[in-house]
């Protein structure tokens, strides 16, 4: 059972989860039974990726159309009678209350690589439409709930299936220039667009407060500003060394908000500095790197995309919290994979890794 397993692999995920509990443990002793409930997370977790990782990639295959198709009738269910909470309704009460948007970070990937290997050696354009369409319905479900920070890891895996199976450059070129035009003149104009009484079009008013306080977090800097203030003050103060370990200051007098969930990251800066910043982020970039050879190496299409999308959905994880934390991104709901806190976040990683090592076991036991 053993057999095949991604050395490598393991141990970038094996230093990052050291990292975690460390960080965790300083961040959290005080905060009820956080760090004890986070190490009993990443036991599942460890689980759940043994216990997939023994599934061959054919077999895999086979739940991609049950699973999609579960996870946009819950989100249907959620549209229609779920449970409300602070403004946002995410969740589903079928006897334990659930977040069916968590189910399509994985679905996804898995609905797309398994059509791109039925159309494999007679793509056409139509079929890039269908998988267009295959991705924007569960998209436009959880954006409507709203859930930002899960819609844009959903977005990323299946758009990842899509490039990785032959979209041309001419056609992604268009939209991101279109996309960094429109960051620079919100940018540009940031004076008028955020006063006061002015509305955006399509984005929701917390989403748009989110943009403007990115832009100039001091204008309310008690307020909705708070925590990017705080998260960027964590972080510089901890210099190059770090102010050592469980001895932040940020931290323990609690100027950092959801310190052990979405700002981790500024803890864990703050008290190990710019060189365990460099540690963390080498450790990601292995891990990232190592999960596109896996798939650059897999055997079968399927793998292939199956692999590289899951791979960006850890990059994504990565880069949206620290980018959030640091005050380059707008603050969603992205947690630090193997840092963060969170059990819902953590099963979906662990079935993540465990897709990565089907496939890296699945060319291993081809190649003996």
């Amino acid at each position: 059972m053993l057999q095949g397993f991604d050395g490598p692999l393991a141990f970038a995920v094996f230093l990052l989860a050291c990292a975690g509990l460390l960080t965790m443990y300083s961040s959290g002793y005080d905060h009820g039974n956080r760090f004890v409930d986070h190490g009993r997370n990443m036991f599942i977790a460890a689980t759940i990726m043994f216990f997939v990782a023994q599934v061959p990639p054919q077999r895999l295959m086979s739940f991609a159309v049950p699973l999609y198709m579960l996870g946009v009738t819950l989100l249907i269910a959620v549209a229609v009678f779920g449970v409300t909470k602070k403004g946002a309704r995410r969740w589903l009460n079928v006897g334990v209350v659930i977040q069916p948007s968590e189910i399509l970070k994985i679905a996804m990937p898995l609905m797309l690589a398994w059509w791109f290997q039925k159309r494999e050696g007679q793509l056409r354009p139509l079929d890039f439409i269908v998988a267009a369409v295959l991705l924007a319905v569960p998209v436009g479900l959880i954006v409507k709930q709203p859930d930002l920070g899960t819609a844009v890891l959903v977005v990323v895996a299946g758009l990842s299936v899509i490039f990785f199976a032959g979209l041309s450059w001419k056609l992604i070129v268009p939209p991101v220039l279109l996309g960094l035009t429109v960051v620079a003149l919100v940018i540009a104009f940031e004076p008028r667009l955020c006063a006061e009484g002015v509305r955006w079009p399509v984005l929701h008013d917390y989403q748009q407060q989110r943009i403007c306080t990115l832009l100039d977090p001091g204008k309310d800097p008690l307020g909705k500003g708070f925590h990017i203030i705080q998260g960027m003050i964590a972080i510089g103060s901890g210099g190059i060394f770090g102010k050592g370990f469980m001895q932040g200051t940020q931290t323990h007098l609690e100027f950092i908000p959801e310190r052990t969930t979405d700002f981790i990251f500024a803890a864990y800066s703050e008290e190990f500095g710019l060189l365990g910043n460099l540690f963390l982020i080498v450790a990601f970039l292995f891990l990232v790197l190592r999960g596109l050879a896996i798939a650059l190496e897999a055997s079968t299409l399927f793998s292939r995309l199956l692999a590289g999308a899951v791979t960006m959905i850890f990059f994504t994880y990565a880069f949206v919290n620290m980018g959030m934390v640091s005050g380059i991104l707008p603050v969603v709901g992205v947690p630090l994979p193997f840092v963060s806190y969170g059990g819902t976040a953590m099963v979906t990683l662990g079935m993540g890794l465990g897709i990565l090592m089907s496939v890296s076991k699945a060319r291993r036991l081809v190649q003996s």
